[in-house]
């Protein structure tokens, strides 16, 4: 099947939108229509070589869309259902998966076509990898079963996709990696997609303060909607020392909504003693963070969270059910839609601090 795709070739280079050719889908395999996919700083930290990753490859892995075709073994889909695909795919049977953490895997490759079969993608014959074996930034996706969940056909596709990255993210950030504990004290670092998330996860869990932090004033009204108590505009006064004087010497819980080795770092100095720091943001490759050690006589901890700690096929349907009570606010998130062939000024205004979050829309969608 021919699509249009968004493909990135060299770092530094642009997007290019040319037309893939989409294979059948496997025995295992789930092939897509997308309607909806939103841009996310991952995608951006891959076209700029901060995160590894084969190429030529079409980007993109916060997607929705109804299902053409499945393969012979696939149960949980069917032709018609609408969908949202996670990177967060899972092989069920590695010692992660069988502990109950598929976020985790350590053997998702056996989810991938193995090496002498035809790629799911080529042009000309070649193949075009997949970014996190997904590739949203496509008319059409050919995945792994176990990489997308069915979803009730009412909710609206462009808010469903930001399920597959952004939310499942952030707002798993602080229930499941964090377990905000109801009546504490948060800090984020960083309001963006994910950053919106954290604070939304943060505000379900009960926390009685949520303060907010960023370097753009328009972001730090955003996160007063999402249920921030307190902001900072940390270009103007020294965060640390800011939180540590709204929540009385420190709080209990802080977030790295950006990925950033010196917000990482204030991450852990603002916090309360015992209290946890969460890297959700990713860190660049080869960047060090370096800690001042007597932050952890007084037993502060520092985690990293992957993709919010998800399992996948039972968070993403509890979220659009807190969407849908008015609880989980995704409308708002998105602040602009716009064609495939506007994905590179997309990038451009998420880099700039301009935007939530962007989401492309397919036509037909």
């Amino acid at each position: 099947m021919k699509a249009r795709a968004a493909i990135f070739r060299e770092i530094g280079g642009e997007l290019s939108i040319e037309e893939v050719d989409v294979d059948e889908a496997g025995p295992d395999e789930v092939r897509v229509r997308t309607s909806a996919c939103g841009v996310c700083h991952s995608d951006l930290h891959f076209m700029q070589g901060s995160i590894g990753g084969p190429r030529p490859t079409i980007p993109g892995h916060e997607p929705a869309g109804v299902v053409e075709s499945v393969g012979s073994q696939v149960r949980s889909v069917k032709p018609g259902d609408h969908v949202i695909a996670c990177t967060s795919m899972f092989c069920g049977h590695c010692a992660q998966c069988m502990l109950g953490r598929p976020h985790l895997c350590t053997d998702r490759r056996s989810c991938r076509r193995p090496k002498g079969q035809r790629p799911r993608i080529t042009l000309d014959g070649a193949e075009i990898h997949q970014f996190a074996d997904l590739s949203g930034f496509s008319e059409v996706m050919l995945v792994h079963e176990r990489a997308v969940v069915r979803i009730d056909d009412d909710v609206p596709l462009d808010r469903a996709a930001l399920v597959g990255c952004a939310v499942t993210t952030g707002v798993g950030a602080a229930l499941n990696t964090a377990k905000v504990a109801p009546g504490s004290s948060v800090a984020v670092f960083g309001c963006g997609g994910v950053g919106t998330s954290v604070i939304q996860g943060a505000r379900l869990a009960g926390a009685r303060q949520i303060i907010a932090v960023d370097i753009h004033p328009a972001k730090l009204d955003v996160a007063r909607h999402f249920g921030a108590t307190h902001v900072l505009l940390s270009g103007d006064e020294d965060p640390v020392k800011a939180i540590k004087g709204l929540s009385g010497g420190g709080v209990d819980y802080a977030f790295d909504a950006v990925g950033n080795t010196k917000l990482s770092a204030q991450c852990l100095y603002s916090l309360a003693p015992r209290g946890l720091a969460v890297i959700v943001g990713a860190i660049p490759a080869g960047h060090k963070l370096e800690l001042e050690p007597g932050h952890f006589y007084v037993e502060k901890s520092i985690t990293g969270s992957i993709m919010g700690s998800n399992r996948f096929h039972i968070d993403a349907p509890r979220y659009l059910e807190l969407y849908r009570q008015g609880r989980l606010d995704l409308d708002a998130m998105i602040s602009a839609r716009v064609g495939l062939g506007e994905v590179s000024d997309a990038l451009a205004a998420m880099e700039a601090g301009e935007v939530t979050r962007s989401v492309i829309m397919f036509d037909g969608a």
